[in-house]
């Protein structure tokens, strides 16, 4: 096969500073090899000049809800202007597979499972938005979805309540042993199909209803793979105390490395609770993101879990019954005072509705980009009762974007990104793609934030750090075989950086500009982004663990 060789680049060595330049011979997906700047190419070789910039292995973005964004050109545009080159998806415990294919009229199909890709997709359709062909199926046949129709490698998280939707429904309790034992088999199937580990979302529904016990179980079976639970705790900020100390308990019962969701907070409480776990032999690791703002949906951040929210009618039913609403301002509302100013409206979808009474819904849309106190002025409403009247009217569908509470600080992000179990990620929300929404602009920046503010700026990071954080350590924890460093052997997923012109344009108020200082970057050794615009070139794979993408 013909070579293609990046000439004059400059690699990141171990104390941090660029190496002298480099030729970087590619061949057949992977490095060849490399040796100093010769100004000549074998013949026949095609050339990519790199003119000083650094060659970094690509990123793996270890926290996005990009299941169906990836399929997107303009959302691989923006990662791949960041230089990420393979994302983690299955995130939050909530995704499109494992789901039984439902009977011909819809309903539950042959094995009594329920159809939980369809459920996933409504519940998340703020955050995941709905697969274009994806209707139900194995991770398999999900995994397949993404050869060769992508620039960029997808790598997937068995969803522990997606598994769980499957065998219990929208059931607000704990699983019987039975039922526990009906997840194993889903869990041990989606493993075998290439799942790199399990996430589970314990502020959402339905994982909230899981119990230790259940836990328990699901991660032994990772621990017997070797492979990792990656978590949404059960709270932050003032909760993750509780929250972490669950996860520990879990790790000793059972033996799995654990990986936390977006960690954020106050940092020298947060990074005292992984220190203890390290020093009790446990292997914890976490990401976070360049920000301090957070995006999810409106109903997880609103809403108490003694409503039935995974059940998307009862619940619209429910905000509309007097009594459930009287106790929702008794009880509940009033603990969110300090809330409801720090929420921006991100998504707040219109349109046919599933499952909607017949009719045209209330379009909300002009709402996105506003914060709540100011579109409960617009309605006359109190912020309670607009968070109320955006979930009917988008049937939970809503999103928001949310400022963190003051415990959390910009030294507290610098100094958990410089701890040693950090990994990068972006908890990326593209829904709605295409346009629409106002969306969190991590998806478009944090990478190149990252490489901006924490390594040029600011000095938390050398460059050498920088591939450490983002490309060797998350591929070490999701067992990407060939993944991390750009030495002969190595998967050629390569991204040229400009070390003095990189940077996040993305911003709140226009949040979907792609990065700069990223032109040209190679997944298996195929120019996928050629002076900042997309080839035609779909060289993505899936991602499984302990082998590169074929």
């Amino acid at each position: 096969m013909s070579a293609l060789v990046v000439r004059g680049a400059r690699l990141v060595e171990p104390d941090g500073g660029p190496s002298s330049p480099v030729d970087v011979t590619v061949r057949a997906g992977r490095v060849e090899g490399v040796a100093p700047a010769a100004g000549t190419a074998p013949a026949g070789a095609d050339v990519l000049d790199a003119d000083g910039r650094l060659l970094l292995p690509g990123f793996v973005d270890a926290h996005v809800h990009g299941e169906a964004a990836v399929l997107d050109d303009d959302v691989q545009l923006a990662m791949l202007r960041q230089g990420v080159t393979s994302v983690v998806v299955g995130q939050d415990g909530v995704s499109y597979a494992p789901s039984p294919r439902p009977d011909a009229d819809g309903g539950p199909a042959a094995s009594g499972l329920h159809d939980a890709a369809a459920w996933a997709s409504g519940y998340f359709a703020a955050i995941n938005g709905e697969h274009p062909t994806f209707r139900g199926g194995s991770v398999a046949d999900l995994l397949a979805t993404y050869d060769g129709t992508t620039r960029v490698n997808v790598g997937y998280l068995a969803p522990h309540g997606t598994i769980r939707y499957a065998v219990l429904g929208a059931a607000a309790r704990p699983a019987t042993p039975a039922e526990t034992d009906r997840m194993l088999v889903l869990l041990a199937s989606a493993l075998d199909d290439g799942a790199l580990g399990l996430s589970t979302g314990l502020e959402y529904v339905p994982a909230t209803y899981a119990d230790e016990a259940e836990l328990v179980a699901l991660a032994r079976v990772l621990a017997a793979r070797g492979v990792p639970h990656v978590s949404h705790m059960r709270g932050y900020e003032d909760r993750a105390g509780p929250a972490f100390a669950e996860l520990v308990r879990v790790a000793r019962a059972s033996g799995v490395a654990t990986h936390v969701s977006h960690y954020h907070g106050p940092a020298a409480e947060l990074l005292g609770y992984v220190d203890d776990a390290h020093a009790a032999g446990l292997d914890v690791t976490f990401d976070s993101y360049p920000y301090l703002r957070g995006c999810s949906i409106l109903s997880m951040v609103s809403l108490p879990t003694w409503l039935p929210i995974a059940d998307v009618d009862a619940t619209v039913a429910a905000l509309s019954d007097p009594a459930v609403l009287e106790r929702l301002h008794r009880e509940h509302f009033p603990h969110l005072a300090d809330l409801w100013p720090r929420v921006t409206m991100a998504a707040v979808p219109t349109g046919p509705l599933a499952g909607a009474a017949p009719g045209p819904a209330e379009d909300l849309s002009w709402t996105e980009g506003m914060t709540l106190p100011d579109v409960a002025a617009r309605l006359g409403l109190s912020p309670a009762e607009t968070a109320v009247r955006l979930l009917v009217a988008t049937r939970l569908r809503a999103s928001c974007v949310f400022a963190q509470p003051p415990t959390n600080s910009p030294e507290s992000v610098r100094a958990l990104l410089r701890h040693r179990a950090h990994v990068g990620g972006s908890d990326a929300i593209y829904a709605p793609v295409g346009g629409g929404g106002r969306p969190h602009p991590r998806g478009w920046g944090a990478f190149a934030r990252f490489l901006a503010e924490h390594v040029r700026t600011l000095g938390d990071w050398t460059w050498h750090d920088a591939v450490t954080h983002l490309s060797a350590r998350p591929a070490a924890r999701f067992g990407l075989a060939g993944r991390g460093a750009v030495v002969p052997g190595a998967v050629a997923d390569l991204a040229l950086v400009d070390p003095d012109r990189v940077r996040d344009e993305a911003t709140y108020e226009d949040p979907r500009r792609p990065a700069s200082g990223v032109d040209d970057v190679l997944v298996a050794g195929v120019r996928v982004l050629r002076d900042g615009a997309l080839t035609g070139a779909l060289p993505g794979r899936p991602l499984r663990p302990g082998a590169p993408a074929a």
